[in-house]
């Protein structure tokens, strides 16, 4: 199938890229600004430090502004005292790990646990659980969507750079009051000893902040909670597209996966050795591992283009049905007139689109591996979700249908069936 490296790229990107471009590139699912009245959300990450905590609240209650902390979980436990002073004097708190470590670092479990953690000793202190969420860096891996079900995950939309000294408070300050919009979650930080930051920081983020406050209420803003403001979530649908399809055209190219046919193909192809289970075909055909095999792709901005005008899941299956079967003798001949043709054994290919595909000659499995089902599911259920124009209701309301599948058939049912339109 794949070699060891390229096994590796692909559960990297699947575990850490593809969620990095929904959530930080178009907000899927996470929350970055709000959406109604002149309010912005001031946020602070990575305390609570006992150094600069303690200024940052007395500024907050001089400016009478409300605020929400992304406490990391083991600086809560050594500063408990904080953790109730920040609570008691009206200000929200969420959680920003257990230790500052990417997601991409950890393990879900490892994350999971960690979070429970925090939360639990949170709301020790306070009585009251947190169920807002900030990732570290915002980078989130392929399992922390799941997280939605416990928190509420979010970003931000105006970053002001303040974990570095170069530049002192005049550049955070002016960098917050030329970006600020109605709706902001901005993104400050109350400690200076995370990777990458500077010591000293948070003094010239407070330091700006005296001034950045007056400024803003003399603007009519209000800062308040992040619970007390409206939320929006993003959703640049066709941005999203292009990005994809660029991802697409990447991966084509990394794998030498072809168009069948250079104008207008509704398949893409690459032949390859087959390293999977065993396939019992419906003919009494096998493929077996070390076998020649021709792997299938759909063209997904052919797919994406048939999709938009379809208005039902039966209306597609009957378009894609009808489009296989046109295609299928031009496989037949690629395999035929191919340099290693005599050693291909069929065609292969993973799905969540196969019903009618019997109908042509194939035949449909389970995928065996359960991770790499797993893995499967998520990537094509994104991809229905970004091309289709309903695709998040479709996702919803026909998730438990969207399982991958294996469709595959023989070189001799395909010559059998199609080689009379050769």
């Amino acid at each position: 199938m794949f070699t060891l490296l390229q096994w590796a790229c692909i559960l990297f990107f699947v575990y850490t890229i593809i969620p990095g471009i929904v959530s930080f590139g178009f907000g899927l699912g996470i929350v970055r600004r709000g959406q109604t009245g002149r309010q912005v959300a001031f946020t602070f990450d990575d305390g609570p430090d006992p150094r600069y905590t303690p200024k940052l609240l007395d500024l907050l209650k001089k400016h009478h502004v409300k605020a929400t902390f992304f406490v990391l979980g083991h600086k809560a436990e050594e500063n408990p005292e904080l953790i109730l002073r920040i609570y008691q004097e009206g200000h929200l708190i969420g959680i920003h790990n257990y230790v500052h470590r990417s997601n991409w670092l950890m393990t879900p479990w490892t994350l999971r646990r960690q979070l429970k953690c925090s939360a639990s000793f949170i709301e020790k202190i306070t009585g009251e659980r947190p169920v807002y969420y900030r990732p570290p860096w915002g980078l989130l891996n392929l399992f922390d969507f799941s997280l939605r079900k416990h928190f509420r995950i979010v970003l931000w939309s105006l970053m002001a750079w303040d974990w570095r000294s170069q530049g002192g408070s005049e550049k955070i300050r002016r960098h917050i009051l030329r970006k600020l919009k109605a709706g902001a979650v901005v993104l400050l930080h109350d400690s200076g000893d995370t990777v990458g930051a500077n010591q000293d920081a948070p003094s010239h983020t407070i330091q700006a902040l005296e001034s950045v406050f007056r400024e803003i209420h003399s603007q009519g803003y209000s800062c308040v909670r992040l619970d007390g403001m409206p939320l929006k979530q993003s959703r640049k649908k066709q941005f999203l597209v292009y990005l994809w399809m660029k991802w697409e055209a990447l991966f084509h190219t990394l794998f030498a996966i072809k168009p069948l046919d250079q104008k207008d193909s509704f398949f893409y192809v690459r032949v390859r050795k087959y390293y999977g289970k065993t396939l019992h075909l419906s003919d009494g055909k096998r493929i077996e591992k070390g076998d020649k095999v021709v792997e299938l792709h759909f063209n997904n901005e052919f797919l994406a283009q048939m999709v938009s005008t379809c208005s039902t899941p039966i209306q597609l299956a009957v378009q894609m049905v009808r489009l296989t079967e046109q295609f299928l003798p031009q496989l037949l001949a690629f395999i035929l007139q191919h340099p290693e043709g005599g050693s291909i054994k069929g065609l292969y290919g993973i799905s969540v689109i196969y019903r009618g595909s019997r109908q042509l000659g194939f035949t449909v499995q389970d995928v065996p591996n359960r991770l790499f089902a797993r893995i499967c599911q998520f990537y094509l259920r994104l991809l229905l979700f970004i091309v289709h124009p309903q695709g998040r209701r479709r996702v919803q309301k026909n998730g438990n249908l969207l399982t991958p599948k294996i469709i595959s058939i023989s070189k001799d049912e395909l010559i059998r069936r199609y080689s009379i339109h050769t």
